[in-house]
């Protein structure tokens, strides 16, 4: 019986030395090129507002290094672990670039549909490849309508609170 004991204990500390470790291992990995890292954010303009978030709901999932995010954030990431968390601020060129001047363009109004024509509406249309193109109605005039082709957070300071989640 004693005998029966003995090898019960050794059994679990064998399996504890061999499971314990590797488990050890999975929560000092870090964000690395390669890495599946699950992460919760917030998103917050200069102006304090919140722009984006996903605090109480499912975590944003991405590969390190696939530019799944954008490059600067990632960048940012690199070395934090599980549970770590961090504020990232991205000045515009680093974001979504600054307004490009040459997507505020004036259309005519008969190719806005007449659900849209008011200050603030967006729309997503088709480019040339058939890659969505998303715009933003800016001015409506009398025959024609000013749509700001830009990405909505061109040219905004970026501040993001990060908490990372998992990393694998």
């Amino acid at each position: 019986m004693r005998n029966a004991v003995v090898a019960a204990l050794a059994a679990v500390s064998f399996l504890f030395n061999f499971v314990a470790p590797a488990q050890a291992q999975e929560d000092d990995a870090v964000i690395q090129d390669g890495s599946t890292v699950s992460i919760e954010y917030t998103l917050k303009l200069a102006d304090g507002s919140t722009a984006d978030t996903n605090v109480g709901g499912e975590p944003l999932v991405y590969v390190q290094g696939e530019k799944q995010i954008l490059p600067a954030l990632e960048e940012k990431l690199l070395g934090m672990k599980a549970e770590e968390t961090r504020e990232v601020t991205l000045e515009p060129e680093q974001g979504y670039g600054p307004v490009q001047p040459e997507g505020i363009q004036t259309v005519p109004l008969d190719i806005i549909p007449e659900d849209a024509r008011h200050e603030g509406a967006r729309l997503v249309g088709q480019g040339a490849q058939g890659e969505p193109i998303h715009a933003m109605v800016k001015e409506v005039k009398e025959d024609s309508a000013v749509v700001d082709l830009n990405h909505p957070l061109a040219g905004e300071v970026l501040h993001f609170d990060i908490k990372v989640v998992k990393v694998e």
